[in-house]
């Protein structure tokens, strides 16, 4: 019901404010940051521009990251890093109703700009809304709501501002800073572990920390003007109080607790198996087949799509494509199975070079996932031993 009266909301919001919009000398541009909510889409906050204008009567958003879901193919756009995201325009008071029945909080940082810089910059924006400018391809860390409010400043006004990166006090890798905002022992913060690869391990410049919209408030009230030294942010108010919420809490079914029991389960069945000198089937079976999948829809992230988070994900070492066409193999009751071993003895080298990659900080994998790559090993190295005796 709740994302039912979000969507009508929205929609809502969707009105166009008007074709003109001439200004006033009291004229103000500011950034507006919102806070996080409790879905996964909303975890990090949000981030816009808003114009107001009291003697005109205008109060405004320009909002990056709007999308339609009624583009056709959707969520195949979406899975694929090919949906358009565009620019929207609404009033302030309309924005302001959705954060409020989110229970989000919402500040506001005026901009101290010339009535020359306030025109500049809503000439841009109306430019920017036209229907052949407001999509863009949008990207998580370098092209989404947040990252757009230092580019548009430079764009317009290149060295008028000086953001200083003083405020930063210690390095962090991307993926740091996505675990900063969320429950670590969370299917949300398993998922992104899972889907971004190695290349959000590494150190993030200073820069694009903004991609995160607490980095860009930070970013502004740090920000200086050139010729006299003095801030860019001339004021900042709560425009609506919330306390702050954290993404996916922590529950007995959390990643952690249900894969410590899928691997008290394994241990069991292996230990059984080990006593009895035979092999449950259907359990081998079921890791060729779930770990094979699940390698394929890495990979599909990893070359078919167009996310630039998703390469060089070295997840697919665990969660092995090729286990799939070996699954039928495992399920088999057939002598040849013997040779099985072989397979079972690769797996376990991929691990260990998981393990290294780990180690050498090359990508940092979900910890979550430990209990899950102690029963693959466990798995494997009781399967080589069981093979290689049927093979003897």
């Amino acid at each position: 019901m709740k994302k039912i009266v979000l969507l009508l909301l929205f929609l809502y919001t969707g009105t166009l404010i008007g074709q003109q919009i001439k200004l006033s000398p009291k004229a103000t541009f500011s950034v507006v940051t919102c806070g996080a909510g409790e879905e996964l889409y909303s975890a990090f906050g949000h981030s816009a521009f808003r114009l107001k204008d009291p003697i005109n009567g205008y109060d405004v958003v320009y909002n990056y990251g709007v999308f339609d879901f009624n583009t056709p193919n959707f969520y195949v756009k979406f899975a694929r890093g090919k949906l358009p995201y565009r620019l929207g325009r609404t009033s302030f008071k309309n924005f302001v109703r959705i954060y409020q029945y989110e229970k989000r909080w919402i500040k506001e940082q005026i901009l101290d700009l010339t009535p020359e810089q306030t025109t500049t910059l809503l000439a841009y924006l109306e430019n920017n809304y036209k229907e052949e400018n407001r999509y863009y391809k949008y990207d998580f860390f370098y092209n989404n709501c947040a990252t757009k409010k230092r580019d548009i400043i430079k764009e317009n006004f290149q060295d008028a501002f000086i953001f200083n990166d003083d405020h930063l006090t210690e390095e962090k890798t991307f993926r740091d800073l996505l675990h900063d905002n969320l429950n670590a022992n969370s299917w949300s913060s398993f998922g992104i572990d899972i889907a971004l690869g190695a290349v959000i391990d590494k150190k993030a410049p200073a820069k694009d920390y903004q991609f995160l919209p607490e980095y860009v408030f930070k970013a502004f009230a740090n920000a200086t003007k050139q010729e006299t030294g003095t801030p860019l942010v001339k004021a900042t108010k709560l425009i609506l109080d919330a306390p702050e919420q954290t993404t996916s809490k922590s529950s007995i079914f959390s990643p952690y607790v249900v894969f410590s029991i899928l691997l008290l389960i394994v241990l069991a069945i292996t230990f059984i198996d080990f006593r009895n000198q035979k092999r449950t089937r259907l359990l081998d079976f079921i890791i060729m087949l779930t770990t094979g999948i699940a390698g394929i829809i890495i990979a599909l992230l990893w070359f078919a799509t167009d996310h630039s988070a998703t390469v060089m994900n070295w997840n697919v070492l665990w969660l092995f494509p090729i286990n799939i066409f070996f699954a039928y193999k495992f399920l088999s009751k057939k002598q040849e199975c013997a040779s099985l071993w072989k397979h079972t003895v690769f797996l376990l080298i991929l691990l260990g070079i998981m393990l290294l990659l780990w180690l050498f900080s090359i990508q940092v994998f979900a910890t979550a996932a430990i209990p899950l790559v102690i029963a693959l090993v466990i798995r494997y190295a009781y399967l080589t031993y069981y093979f290689r005796k049927l093979e003897a």
